[in-house]
């Protein structure tokens, strides 16, 4: 495990998936820490894909490929680049067994940042190759919920009227299911995960609040360059997911091709594209 720490916060991460494991304020922790009996994972980074392919698949160039939900980065070991007391760079560069089900030469830099009561990520992608590279990053991060989750509100700066998409499988399908109309705050309710995800398309807002409307307790997620918003829980599980993504699930009805997948990311031979978010202690 790698800590990074200042005054107020320290952050424990694990080089398999450069994963953020632990967040803690004066011994209170706010990231889920997993649990191989309900969710394994705390907040796995999501990439070259965000949410999952139709039949697992795509095509590039003619070529089938298959690729799990979510892809392959939250299940690879991240070289340490750099470290200090309050930051550390995480690498991952491509090799035989990831062109084996992706075809492109990259770099994924993920940069953890401490500053004050916020934990900075910034994700950096370089395309290596001869050609144009396709791409999606989101993350996927649980927030520790020990009350329950219907204690608590997701707060938006704007107005919103969100509907959520509903999943087929791992795919979305065209239904839309109204959520909450001209309002700037989202009760939680377990109901609502019964269908396995909210998958906002529509959201205006940029950062959400995670508050307990009873004790106060909040954390803020800033998110300024991803156009999709997630919000995922297991019934009766003690976390909640709030996951910004650059990107988002395959659609019922469209083609396999990676190049006309909605919300894909597409990057020219040596040049660079970087996404920041940032979790903050309120």
């Amino acid at each position: 495990m790698i800590t990074i720490q200042n005054k107020y916060l320290t952050a424990t991460f694990n080089t398999l998936g450069a994963e953020l494991k632990s967040l803690t304020m004066e011994g209170t922790e706010y990231i889920w820490p997993g649990h191989p009996d309900i969710w394994k994972s705390s907040c796995p980074l999501l990439f070259p894909i965000c949410g999952g392919l139709k039949e697992d698949k795509y095509t590039y160039q003619g070529v089938a490929y298959s690729l799990p939900r979510h892809g392959f980065a939250r299940t690879r070991e991240f070289a340490v680049e750099s470290q200090s007391e309050t930051q550390v760079v995480f690498l991952l560069v491509a090799d035989e067994a990831t062109k084996a089900v992706y075809p492109f030469d990259f770099e994924l830099r993920v940069q953890y940042t401490l500053e004050e009561k916020s934990l900075h990520i910034c994700c950096n992608v370089k395309n290596k190759g001869q050609g144009p590279m396709y791409f999606s990053i989101g993350s996927h991060e649980g927030y520790f919920t020990p009350e329950g989750v219907e204690d608590y509100d997701v707060l938006f700066p704007n107005q919103e009227t969100l509907n959520t998409y509903v999943l087929n499988g791992p795919i979305l399908s065209a239904q839309q299911m109204p959520i909450i109309k001209e309002q700037n705050y989202l009760p939680i309710y377990e109901k609502y995960f019964m269908i396995d995800t909210l998958v906002f398309k529509d959201l205006v807002s940029r950062s959400a609040t995670l508050r307990n409307r009873k004790t106060g307790r909040a954390i803020r997620v800033d998110f300024p360059d991803c156009d999709y918003f997630m919000i995922w829980h297991k019934p009766g599980a003690p976390y909640l997911c709030l996951e910004p993504w650059a990107g988002v699930a395959d659609i019922q009805g469209t083609s396999f091709a990676i190049e006309e997948k909605e919300g894909i990311n597409c990057l020219a031979s040596g040049a660079e594209y970087t996404n920041t978010h940032s979790i903050t202690v309120l």
